[in-house]
């Protein structure tokens, strides 16, 4: 078990936001291009004006005494509200930064190999994992290294840069699927199939807008073959992926568009591609063991004292009610820890904290520590998750962290998720009942409801909930405590087989009255929690997390950065037809891109786009398009140096292409798409 001590940081890149951010002030950058350049750099915008969320990227959620420090100071020095916030993907959230801060908070970050760099935007964002990754005695192998090589892999790759959408990995430990991979974009699960150990793979999954369950297209891999396949994975989604309707650009589309099989199919076809590239590539590799018990911990997380599979340690979590968390709270859980020689914590996605190594004789010192620090371990009924809402998120509906305190699952400590919309950044699907802010309108007026879903669970062997009805905001909590009294007089422990053990429409029924709202009730239903006035959407334009919209000549040139890098290591393995396929299609997707930056319309026959593009553009670029296109026509015939012309022409074409479209259009940056090209 380890922290990530490869550097994730890059100051160069914060003194370049720095630069952006001073260009955006006066007024010399179109605010799209400047959205696109702080969200890759993690800084999503809020609701409120002038201030921005600072998101950090914990992968796997792992974090040691300073950089608890570190976010404590984060908080407490550069947030107008001081409160760190954990989210359900395991990252650490500072809202309220005001944007001239957010560089100076992002080097305090750097100091402790932390960072915020594509954690938000069209990327691969944070890596999750089992929270007891490393401790668990059910685990086959501590993740922790195939995270760490994961996220050093994507990051900055040019194969991410502008995706058609984000793209979410999680990693568990064993077949027990702690981290979910059901309701990830892609899923790794550690796995012991014939005395081998290695990885099922999932994908596909995903919540909000059309919830679907993810499904497995690799039964068995080996751990040299992993790579492989995420990045097949990501490269099926940036070529496929819808780039015009944003609502359907996640992954799990491309398997509705094509059909399991159809998506399976041109899965292997990518990852076969992918292995070639990539197999003299230096692989991630884990400590593998045998199983010393099959404990599971509850729903991924631990909620009391759990015992490691190392002798004598255990793991203590901590209560953080909705997620937040104080600087003060930070660093005095960093003190205990150093006082008592621990080493580390995570995150979890039920947003709690968990100290990990704790020898049995200092689980009372640290319970004293904690106490003092206002903080506990869970309790029943504290097991609710809630999403930022309308405190902050632009996308937010009803207000989830107002909601969120004053609910509690019970006797049977269920998990209650909540969520200020649809997006669902709370889950709620996979929670025991999970509900989602809407507006509905009832005699002609708005009136703010939760859509309910009952019995989701995304770890191994569970599902996505069961959609419910949809209620008015006020009686929410009356209709959870009905739902939570008739599981407890059944007498079923289970909530999730009692739930699916009833007739289809029996919460519809059991909820009904609460449904309706009669016209002389109306006035009683219109504001949501924590507000006087009657309820309205504010209309703040799209939600961040997708990104801006991009240039399609910049979603091309990082395609083809990708496709140069597949290329040179074909050229290395001297597999130099296929090295010719890359080229081909770099000139395809610059072509294609410059073309359209011109008014001209994609085009994947290399010699049409040749023919396009003189009309376009007459002169050297179009001409020596042609010329490539016909050497590559007979790639087949020519000798490798004659190989290492074509790539140095195909190359130095790329460069002048650039120029041509940087100076067509002075706010375009291609800079970092032509990575090593430019000088």
């Amino acid at each position: 078990m380890s922290i990530n001590t490869q550097d994730l940081s890059d100051l160069e890149e914060i003194d370049r936001l720095e630069q952006a951010i001073q260009t955006f002030i006066e007024g010399r950058i179109d605010p799209d291009r400047f959205t696109a350049v702080r969200l890759q750099q993690g800084v999503y915008g809020q609701r409120q004006d002038g201030v921005n969320m600072l998101r950090i990227k914990i992968p796997g959620g792992r974090l040691n005494a300073d950089q608890l420090d570190a976010v404590a100071d984060v908080a407490e020095n550069f947030s107008q509200r001081g409160i760190a916030h954990v989210t359900t993907r395991q990252s650490i959230q500072v809202h309220f930064v005001p944007l001239a801060k957010t560089p100076s908070a992002m080097r305090r970050l750097a100091q402790v190999n932390m960072t915020t760099r594509e954690a938000c935007g069209n990327t691969v964002r944070n890596m999750s994992a089992c929270a007891l990754s490393g401790v668990c005695p059910k685990e086959h192998v501590d993740v922790a290294a195939h995270i760490d090589g994961a996220t050093q892999h994507f990051l900055r790759n040019p194969l991410n840069q502008q995706m058609p959408r984000k793209f979410k990995i999680s990693f568990s430990a064993c077949e027990s699927d702690c981290a979910q991979s059901l309701l990830h974009d892609a899923g790794v699960v550690a796995v012991e199939k014939d005395g081998r150990h290695g990885f099922m793979v999932k994908a596909g999954g995903g919540l909000g807008h059309k919830p679907r369950e993810s499904i497995v297209v690799e039964e068995f891999i080996p751990e040299r073959e992993l790579l492989f396949s995420l990045e097949a994975l990501v490269t099926l989604h940036n070529k496929y992926s819808d780039r015009t309707k944003r609502a359907k650009s996640r992954i799990k589309f491309l398997v509705e568009r094509f059909g399991v099989d159809g998506f399976l199919e041109k899965y292997r076809e990518e990852f076969e591609r992918t292995k070639q590239a990539l197999v003299d590539q230096p692989y991630p590799k884990g400590e593998w063991r045998a199983q010393t018990g099959q404990q599971v911990p509850g729903s991924g997380a631990p909620r009391k004292l759990f015992a490691q599979h190392q002798a004598g340690l255990f793991v203590l979590p901590i209560a953080l009610p909705i997620g937040d968390v104080t600087p003060v709270q930070l660093r005095g859980i960093a003190a205990l820890l150093c006082a008592y020689g621990l080493d580390e914590v995570h995150t979890t996605q039920d947003q709690n904290l968990i100290i990990l190594n704790v020898p049995e004789n200092k689980v009372g010192l640290l319970r004293s520590g904690l106490a003092g620090l206002g903080l506990h371990e869970p309790v029943t009924g504290d097991n609710v998750v809630a999403c930022p809402g309308t405190s902050t998120c632009r996308l937010g509906i009803t207000a989830s962290t107002v909601l969120g305190p004053q609910l509690s699952g019970g006797k049977a400590d269920l998990r209650i998720r909540v969520s200020g919309c649809h997006n669902g950044c709370a889950q709620p699907e996979t929670g025991d009942i999970g509900i989602y802010g809407e507006g509905k309108r009832m005699h002609g007026k708005l009136v703010p409801h939760y859509q309910m879903y009952f019995a989701g669970n995304g770890m191994g062997g569970g599902a996505l909930a069961l959609k419910g009805p949809s209620l008015p905001v006020v009686r929410i909590k009356e209709a959870i405590a009905r739902v939570q009294t008739e599981h407890l007089k059944s007498g079923e422990a289970s909530f999730f087989a009692w739930t699916r053990a009833q007739q289809p429409d029996y919460f519809k029924q059991l909820l009904a009255d609460l449904a309706e709202v009669k016209a002389e009730e109306l006035q009683s239903v219109m504001q949501d929690y924590g507000s006087a006035a009657d309820f309205r959407v504010l209309q703040l334009g799209g939600g961040e997390c997708a990104g801006a919209s991009q240039m399609v000549i910049g979603a091309n040139f990082f395609e083809a950065a990708h496709e140069r890098e597949y290329r040179n290591a074909l050229v290395f393995q001297r597999k130099y037809g296929e090295a010719a396929q890359c080229n081909e299609a770099i000139l395809r997707l610059i072509g294609s891109g410059v073309a359209q930056l011109l008014g001209g319309v994609r085009e994947d026959n290399l010699n049409k786009l040749a023919i396009q593009l003189q009309q376009l553009l007459p002169g050297a670029i179009a001409d020596e398009l042609a010329r490539a296109v016909t050497a590559l026509a007979k790639a087949d015939e020519i000798s490798n140096e004659e190989h290492a012309i074509i790539n140095a022409t195909v190359d130095d074409w790329t460069v002048k292409v650039a120029a041509f479209a940087m100076q067509k259009d002075a706010q375009l940056d291609l800079t970092e798409a032509a990575a090593g090209l430019l000088v």
